[in-house]
């Protein structure tokens, strides 16, 4: 949600490439993934994904809080899952069996991938964005040469 908010309401649909995710698409993607996708199969249900598509939220506010609301049902649905079913089989999107745990850790590193993209797209179009971890890797040097 952090990096979505950087986005400039002109370049919601801006794509790095005719083939690539617009900006919109990457935060419907993310947010339609986590709730259709993930969420739904690690609490005991199929794949729901259906695309991450304008029809979805069209404009930058629009995207915000289709985030937000798809975000709020996936947690509402993952808090109910208790530390046993994270340890038992539910199904990938495919219909693999795959462990509850396993499937979560894979949510995290499906959005990592897409954020990455988020930042590196932002930076091309010159939009200043916070750094990812807190601290910029020139704080970083800073801070190592002081100890």
């Amino acid at each position: 949600m952090r990096i979505v908010a950087f986005i400039p309401p002109d370049k919601v649909e801006w794509r790095a490439a005719p083939d690539k995710f617009t900006l919109g698409d990457l935060a419907r993607h993310i947010a339609a993934t986590e709730r259709n996708v993930f969420a739904e199969c690690a609490s005991g249900g199929r794949n729901r994904y259906a695309g991450c598509g304008r029809e979805l939220a069209e404009d930058h506010d629009e995207v915000v809080r289709f985030m937000e609301r798809m975000h709020s049902e996936s947690m509402h649905m993952l808090m109910r899952i208790s530390d046993d079913q994270l340890r038992q089989k539910c199904q990938s999107a495919d219909g693999t069996p795959i462990t509850t745990w396993k499937l979560l850790r894979s949510m995290v590193e499906h959005e990592v991938h897409h954020r990455g993209e988020l930042y590196a797209y932002l930076g091309v179009l010159g939009v200043s964005v916070p750094p990812l971890y807190g601290l910029t890797s020139e704080q970083l040097r800073e801070i190592a040469s002081r100890t």
